[in-house]
């Protein structure tokens, strides 16, 4: 049996998450009638509910990773089925997260704050997890798991290459918020360590004592290798991406003052690790 019989449910919203899973459910019900297995032995075989068979079947929910690898196997697929795993999950991750990872797959530079929360870049899969389950309205179990796949897979913009060049300012306040708790949030400045690491990345913290301060709105700017930028900001564009160059040079001023009044990345480093010691 599998350990758990969880799927995902299809956004109704977003018409290529559901033209992707419905092709998948196709070919996996071609595939089990192909080799002459009832949907009822087949759901015996991977651990599911026969009704849940149908309903991935008929692209009603989303296959976990390991259903595709158990089907592949119950059906003698020989990789064909493990190999919509990739696909599969994309389908399941909301719009807006798709949408960021695939503008973060083409930037050559980011610049990035975020005055409430650790930027999403650069949460663990716990922190993630925390910071979805403490949501208001409450998210159900379904939603958290997949904004917290999603959030993570973006995180494959570090292993680029060639890799973009990053920038984060961080609030103190967001590096002392025990989100999850305080195991969670210790293995969240472990892993900030281990980003700073990266010579194509910096991490700059905003001390709670500075005096100055150019302002507590989101900032995010992301260029592209044919001179084109997108940026976003709550108070100048509502959050809403913007491509306006004026506008974006605007953000790019304050995320340059940000910059020059927060910590340099190597004392920002030495703060993260006593932020570590009282943790």
């Amino acid at each position: 049996m599998l350990a758990r019989e969880v799927t995902w449910e299809v956004d109704q919203d977003d018409d290529r998450g559901i033209a992707v899973i419905n092709v998948v459910g196709r070919q996996l019900r071609l595939r089990r009638q192909a080799v002459g297995v009832r949907a009822a032995e087949f759901a015996l075989a991977v651990g599911y509910g026969e009704d849940m068979i149908y309903k991935i079947e008929g692209g009603k929910r989303i296959p976990r990773p390991e259903f595709l690898d158990k089907a592949d196997e119950v059906l003698g697929a020989n990789g064909l089925v493990s190999a919509m795993k990739e696909d599969v999950a994309k389908a399941g991750y909301p719009k807006r997260e798709r949408a960021l990872a695939k503008l973060e797959a083409r930037a050559v530079e980011m610049q990035l704050y975020d005055p409430l929360n650790m930027h999403g870049l650069l949460q663990t899969p716990e922190y993630a997890r925390g910071l979805f389950l403490m949501r208001r309205p409450v998210y159900t179990p379904d939603e958290v798991e997949r904004y917290a796949a999603a959030r993570v897979a973006r995180k494959a913009v570090f292993e680029r290459d060639p890799a973009p060049e990053i920038s984060f300012v961080l609030e103190e306040c967001t590096l002392r918020r025990p989100l999850g708790g305080r195991a969670v949030l210790r293995r969240q400045l472990e892993h900030l360590l281990e980003v700073t690491e990266l010579r194509h990345v910096e991490i700059q913290m905003m001390p709670l004592d500075q005096v100055e301060h150019v302002g507590l709105s989101l900032v995010e700017v992301m260029k592209f290798e044919d001179g084109t930028a997108i940026g976003r900001s709550s108070d100048v564009s509502g959050g809403r991406p913007m491509t306006d160059l004026k506008r974006i040079r605007l953000l790019e001023l304050r995320y340059g003052i940000l910059r020059t009044q927060a910590l340099t990345p190597g004392a920002t480093v030495d703060a993260l690790h006593r932020l570590l010691k009282e943790t």
